[in-house]
């Protein structure tokens, strides 16, 4: 069986929790990236997704003002890198969400999304 660690990024894009959401748009955008983590120091504050910079954005007038902090998920569930992928799909679609920070020690180590657990999946039939 695959496990997270097998199937996750390791460089994950972080971004202070004084940025804003064009700050995040904009790394997204260049990366092509789904989300970003939003981080104070190594501590991991939060997750902020492209469906919450949709959400920003038909909310806010200048998303060059809007706070990361204002329009992230705070505390998202986390996995650890020995997860199995299916287990990891099963959490991520019942909760709705589609990407998944990996932590060891509360020390953020990796991203995985739901594209590529499903990946994994696919790829042992």
């Amino acid at each position: 069986m695959a496990t997270i660690a097998d199937v996750m990024t390791k460089d994950v894009v972080t971004l202070s929790s004084d940025s804003t959401v064009s700050d995040a748009a904009q790394v997204m955008v260049r990366g092509g990236f789904g989300s970003v983590v939003v981080v104070h120091g190594r501590m991991l504050l939060g997750i902020l997704t492209e469906r919450d910079v949709l959400r920003a954005a038909a909310s806010e007038d200048d998303l060059r003002s809007a706070p990361v902090e204002r329009w992230m998920t705070p505390d998202p569930d986390t996995s650890e890198p020995d997860l199995d992928t299916e287990e990891a799909a099963g959490l991520m679609l019942s909760r709705g969400y589609r990407h998944l920070p990996v932590v060891v020690d509360g020390d953020l180590v990796g991203m995985v999304s739901l594209r590529d657990v499903l990946s994994a999946r696919i790829a042992r039939r």
